[in-house]
């Protein structure tokens, strides 16, 4: 008998609230918030074009980058933000914060208002960058709080979409403006705050159930997103050996976008599944068993009586006097706890020189190509690449270390070192000018960048616990910031402009005020990256300490505590729906 009228209508409603409402339509508008929270790393598209209206040697251009990373990286406000509100107050801060840090930018290089200072500048890209933290801590992390068991596949998956955000919004760029660089700083203005906005109240906390085929949905997402980088980086090669008009870039970013939107059909049919079993067990058609089927798990409510004094029953201490006292690694440390802890210290002094280093080589790309003698056409191919294979870097380091260390007991703190050890190769390939090494040297440090992401935030989860995690995953996101000041500004803008200088003198000539500094040549950046390198290999001998300290902890089950809290809340459900199933038909 077919439904019609009334209860057809009911059905629809139904279906469509409970995707609404269900995890999986919150992890798919993560992803679209992540999709355009990576526009930091389109500096080198846009920074010629700052570099050229303001007058700015590369230095200052550097010192602009850095607080561009500064802003994107230290969320300790997101963070501690997050740990006090919901996820959507996190979430609109950051729209409000990108949209006026990036407009101001964009008035600035159109010249709409009076030139600013350098220090305006760097309060305006700062505050414009800062927005990708609240992006991140609201969505990322509630994220990982919504799927404990599988943060290496989450933070694999969406940091992803964050290292792909350049390859789309550089698609969309030319769709909307073509050639107008001045224009991409706008669309990075306005387009990810409109998103955060659009799904203000589908990021939440929820609660956390056990379901046998999480895993495999996240992998069908993966899928998707593979054929998303495939398509771009076919479009990138088509792109850069023909001449697209307009109208064929429109073509091609209205497939990007179908790709975008196409988890949504995952979605429904995920949450179809769902909902038709709740409705089975509703009525009592089915027994829903748990992978662990125990009655006597089920609390009573004898127990739930005990279980309660023993949960407040410890007094509450001073965290400056427990802050050398840290619990066990796996437990909840307090932020003080792992602030001060060793294991902590190893991990952001490795991430120091091996973001540092990578996120030096992606911010001056623009430069390199041009003193290397690239065609002005292959800057935003590098920028594309650079996206495509930090995406890669991304998935690759989410989904594989979380198979090798549920499979093997595989450490990721050893993958880790492994992806500082190849950083080493892209690093050198700049530094002594190998022939058309750029294009290669993009995709290793691209990679390499975005590996080290889920990694780092994976080994604060598991090490640290997720009661803090808001704020510890924003201190670990700090080392980027730190390890680019000294790499980049401190290092790199120093020696390009000292070179640069040299160059302008030997040729007879003086620098004007407020014109632009460039230097021509593979010494340029030579010695800065041989430097960079040796950096990075000292990070990759660093991250073994950590290796060998943590050696006993990764090979225990160090999830354990989170899949039985999951089974009990499942059994939890299911004693609840019998009783009123029971209730209902007495």
């Amino acid at each position: 008998m077919t439904v019609s009228g009334p209860g057809r209508w009911a059905d629809t409603k139904g279906m469509t609230l409970q995707v609404l409402n269900g995890r999986w339509f919150m992890v798919f508008a993560s992803l679209l918030i992540m999709s355009a929270a990576g526009a930091t790393y389109m500096f080198g598209l846009y920074s010629p074009d700052i570099k050229k209206v303001l007058g700015y040697d590369q230095s200052t251009l550097n010192l602009l980058s850095f607080f561009k990373d500064f802003g994107s990286n230290v969320g300790i406000l997101s963070g501690l933000l997050n740990e006090v509100t919901p996820p959507w107050v996190v979430l609109l801060v950051g729209a409000v914060l990108n949209l006026l840090g990036y407009l101001m930018i964009w008035l600035s290089v159109t010249e709409k208002i009076a030139r600013p200072k350098v220090w305006q500048m760097c309060l305006y890209i700062c505050i414009g960058a800062n927005s990708q933290s609240f992006a991140n801590t609201g969505s990322l992390v509630t994220c990982v709080k919504n799927f404990p068991e599988s943060r290496g596949v989450v933070l694999g998956l969406l940091k992803g979409y964050v290292g792909l955000s350049g390859a789309i919004i550089t698609q969309m760029y030319f769709a909307f403006y073509y050639n107008d660089t001045r224009a991409l700083i706008l669309l990075i203005g306005w387009l990810p705050a409109a998103i955060s906005f659009a799904f203000l109240k589908t990021i939440r906390i929820m609660k956390v159930i056990k379901q046998s085929n999480e895993v495999k949905v996240f992998y069908n997402m993966l899928y998707i997103s593979l054929g998303l980088a495939g398509f771009l980086m076919i479009m990138i090669i088509i792109q850069n050996r023909v001449h697209f008009t307009q109208g064929e870039y429109g073509a091609s970013t209205a497939m990007v976008l179908f790709l975008l939107a196409l988890p949504i059909v995952v979605v429904v049919i995920e949450e179809y599944k769902i909902l038709e079993s709740k409705k089975l067990e509703m009525n009592g058609d089915v027994k829903i068993v748990t992978e662990k089927p125990i009655p006597a798990a089920v609390p009573t409510d004898k127990q739930l009586v005990d279980e309660a004094p023993e949960s407040t029953a410890e007094p509450t201490q001073s965290c400056w006097k427990t802050c050398f006292q840290p619990p066990n690694r796996g437990e909840d440390y307090t932020i003080l706890q792992a602030l001060f802890s060793i294991d902590m210290l190893i991990l952001f002094m490795a991430c120091i020189c091996g973001v540092g280093g990578t996120l030096t080589a992606i911010d001056n790309l623009g430069q390199i190509g041009t003193s290397l003698g690239y065609a002005n056409r292959s800057r935003s191919t590098f920028v594309s690449l650079v996206s495509i294979w930090n995406y890669l870097g991304r998935v690759v380091a989410g989904f594989y270390s979380e198979y090798l260390l549920k499979r093997y007991k595989f450490p990721r703190p050893l993958i880790l070192t492994l992806t500082l050890l190849l950083s080493c190769v892209g690093h050198l390939l700049i530094a002594f000018n190998v022939k058309n090494g750029l294009y290669l040297a993009s995709v290793i440090i691209g990679f390499c960048f975005g590996a080290q992401w889920p990694l780092l935030f994976a080994i604060i989860s598991e090490l640290f616990g997720l009661k803090y995690y808001s704020t510890l995953y924003n201190f670990g996101s700090a080392a980027s910031p730190v390890g680019l000041y000294l790499l980049n500004v401190k290092l790199t803008g120093h020696v390009y402009d000292k070179e640069a200088t040299k160059q302008l003198v030997a040729s007879g000539l003086t620098r004007k005020a407020n014109t632009e500094l460039t230097c021509i040549g593979g010494e340029c950046f030579k010695l800065s990256f041989i430097i960079i390198a040796a950096a990075t290999f000292f990070g990759a001998l660093v991250s073994l300490i950590l290796v060998k300290r943590t050696k006993k902890f990764y090979q225990s089950d160090i999830y354990k505590k989170f899949r039985e809290a999951a089974e009990k809340n499942a059994e939890t459900e299911m004693a609840v729906g019998e009783n009123g199933v029971t209730n209902g038909r007495s």
